[in-house]
């Protein structure tokens, strides 16, 4: 199949299948133990029933959106997914770019590849920068400060991996582990098997570094140094009060991400939170969690509009945001979507997806009888 062939989720997924070493598509791929919460993420999505409404003017329909301060072309982010300058050359960089030319938010993450002064150079957009709290608060404030100086406008503070999840997929395929000279050696020779990404991204694509990280990583960009520096340095002892240091050092809205519980809705309130994202980090942490379509009604009704709410979990079409807007979103996150349009086919890869899920959003909302997203009306 061809990229201009390419019209679902699985047909993306299905090319980056076929472009990646196992090892990078089972890490977007796979999601934590038995990867049940992965399952009950898209299950519970297409349970959600929507209304078909007839005989409505549906000639004037509306996908934009304002979220944080922003305009919004349709209520989507692309979110922020690790390792993404593996999947595709500088690939952050590319899908920054397709997330400008469709008039949404791109988002870094912490251990991107490319940093953000690189994302600002090559795209000319400041992207939204995702933090992880570490032990070592010096080097975060000094994180923050560069990200805030080069006009980064929404800090998302990821909250729900003080350690990481037990992903069965990582562990087997190399990831997150030290590796011997037959472990090398296997994953050499899955590159070799994959020559358009060996020549396009392993040698095309370097320097590999993390470069929001170069400071703690001392340079280091394997997949099991990384991990090994994640178990380290990883803070499990981060609590709401943490807030007051992240905002003592970042000028903008902090939108908290990983919350699942109503109970964490209201201290994320208190605590001072600009915004949520509703996660269960795409089932790659806590296994058996509830679904994100399952936890968002009970939030949405807990804060009652306090603060704006986005979501991710399981989303692979426009119908899939349409249905996460029917349940109290203002927006939807992005991730497996988006990585697997990536490493498929780069920025024209995200292009086309990013297009299709325009396509399919508004195809929805005229068959529901909905000529503006419900914080519209």
């Amino acid at each position: 199949m061809n990229l201009d062939r390419a019209v679902s989720f699985d047909d993306f997924r299905s090319l980056a299948k076929r472009r990646l070493p196992r090892v990078l598509f089972d890490y977007i791929d796979g999601g934590s133990y038995g990867e049940v919460t992965i399952r009950r993420n898209a299950a519970d999505l297409d349970a959600v029933i929507l209304p078909q409404r007839v005989m409505r003017d549906m000639t004037d329909v509306c996908l934009e959106t304002r979220l944080l301060g922003q305009p919004l072309a349709m209520p989507v982010v692309l979110g922020p997914v690790g390792f993404a300058g593996m999947f595709a050359r500088r690939g952050e960089v590319q899908a920054a770019r397709a997330a400008r030319s469709a008039g949404i938010p791109f988002t870094l993450s912490t251990v991107g590849i490319c940093s953000a002064a690189e994302v600002v150079a090559g795209a000319g957009l400041a992207p939204w920068f995702q933090l992880y709290m570490v032990k070592d608060r010096g080097l975060m404030a000094a994180l923050l400060q560069r990200i805030a100086a080069l006009g980064s406008p929404v800090l998302m503070l990821t909250v729900d991996l003080p350690t990481p999840g037990a992903r069965y997929r990582d562990l087997r395929s190399g990831m997150g582990r030290p590796r011997g000279i037959g472990g090398k050696l296997a994953q050499a020779v899955d590159g070799l098997a994959h020559p358009g990404w060996l020549r396009d991204v392993q040698l095309g694509g370097k320097p590999h570094s993390f470069g929001n990280l170069a400071a703690g990583l001392g340079g280091k960009a394997g997949f099991a140094d990384a991990w090994s520096w994640i178990k380290e340095n990883f803070d499990p002892s981060v609590t709401w009060a943490e807030l007051d240091f992240v905002r003592k050092h970042w000028p903008g809205p902090v939108v908290v991400k990983g919350v699942l519980d109503p109970a964490d809705a209201r201290s994320a309130l208190a605590a001072g939170a600009d915004a949520l994202v509703i996660s269960n980090h795409g089932g790659r942490q806590l296994d058996g969690a509830a679904s994100t379509a399952s936890a968002l009604p009970a939030i949405a009704d807990t804060l009652g509009g306090a603060l704006p709410l986005l979501v991710d979990g399981g989303v692979r079409s426009g119908l899939d945001v349409l249905r996460f807007v029917g349940l109290g979103a203002d927006a939807v996150l992005l991730g497996k979507a988006w990585a697997f349009a990536l490493a498929a086919g780069g920025e024209a890869g995200v292009t086309r997806m990013l297009t299709l899920m325009r396509e399919e959003l508004r195809t929805a909302m005229v068959l529901t009888g909905q000529s503006r997203l419900p914080r519209q009306q």
